[in-house]
């Protein structure tokens, strides 16, 4: 996994070293070239990438890993990209795609705007997943948040006519904050029938940031939006 110099000023994560467990740091050594992809300013071509022509799902800052391991177990027949920039939760989710013997999902460790911006081609993805990302709740770290006009606006571009972008907050500001934004963008529809916020789904598997919050008596907002043709 290589190191690369971000030139983007502002971002919406900082990167802490956080503990890795010595299977984690194998996984990240001797798992990483199975399922690993090293950033690149090339676009990725996704039906060499997977040997096959499928649906693809984006879970933008996994941390361990759980909702997208059990959509790939889940849906063997679509293909999954997840980006994170902690190793610690890249090398958890290695070691369980490996046990499960999965093959349709890879992993980048790097900034997901960049990302985005330079290996993902437009209109080549059906769903593009951001569940509980740092919600920065100072006003003077607001500027941090991912969910920015210009971010919403590439995001979309990124997904083919129908797809879909789905969120999730437990940070009722933030929730807020994303539902004006992608409600002022035109080229994406609300999926809720009132303009608002949708219910939980049912096969988003709860991640680690849902169950501290619902142990602190935070109510999350689950939002969804389609492209437009």
């Amino acid at each position: 996994m290589s190191e690369v110099e971000h030139p983007r000023a502002v971002r919406s994560f900082v990167t802490r070293a956080g503990r890795i467990t010595p299977a984690q740091q194998r996984a990240l050594v001797e798992l990483w070239p199975k399922y690993g992809l090293e950033f690149s300013p090339q676009p990725l071509q996704l039906r060499a990438l997977y040997a096959r022509s499928a649906r693809c799902t984006i879970e933008i800052g996994f941390g361990n890993g759980d909702n997208l391991l059990r959509l790939a177990g889940a849906h063997p027949e679509r293909d999954f990209l997840g980006i994170e920039v902690h190793r610690a939760g890249i090398g958890r989710l290695l070691l369980a795609l490996e046990a499960q013997q999965l093959r349709n999902v890879r992993i980048v460790c790097h900034d997901a705007v960049e990302v985005l911006e330079a290996q993902v081609p437009p209109l080549s993805v059906q769903e593009i997943l951001i569940l509980f990302p740092d919600p920065w709740p100072k006003k003077r770290h607001h500027k941090r948040r991912l969910l920015q006009p210009a971010f919403a606006a590439l995001a979309a571009s990124r997904l083919a006519a129908g797809g879909q972008l789905r969120l999730a907050t437990d940070w009722e500001p933030y929730a807020q904050h994303m539902l004006e934004t992608l409600n002022a963008l035109a080229t994406l529809e609300n999926l809720a029938a009132d303009g608002g916020f949708v219910p939980r789904p049912s096969e988003r598997e709860p991640t680690r940031f849902e169950r501290r919050g619902e142990r602190l008596g935070h109510e999350a907002w689950d939002l969804a939006y389609r492209k437009k043709a």
